[in-house]
């Protein structure tokens, strides 16, 4: 069960395949509210042999699943263009 299952209640998200970004492995999983679809994801990465994992949420709904996967992939790529590995500290 995902971090974002356990804390806010849902059941938990269809196995997710990651899409691969400058070596960071971004996991969009929008998640359900009465509005739409809020953008949400992780991001990971193997540093020394560790695999380091970011959780990330945005207030931003969409009327699809499809348009804020789409747009939760972009933010994490904003992110890690922005943040680097520094993100997982």
């Amino acid at each position: 069960m995902s971090l974002f299952s356990k804390l806010f209640g849902s059941k938990p998200p269809a196995e997710v395949k990651p899409e691969d970004y400058n070596g960071f492995l971004i996991f969009a999983e929008p998640q359900k509210e009465a509005a739409g679809f809020r953008i949400g994801g992780r991001i990971e990465k193997e540093i020394a042999g560790e695999v380091k994992s970011h959780l990330f949420m945005r207030a931003d709904t969409f009327n699809t699943a499809e348009i804020a996967s789409d747009m939760t992939l972009l933010k994490a790529k904003q992110l890690i263009d922005q943040q680097g590995e520094s993100i997982f500290r």
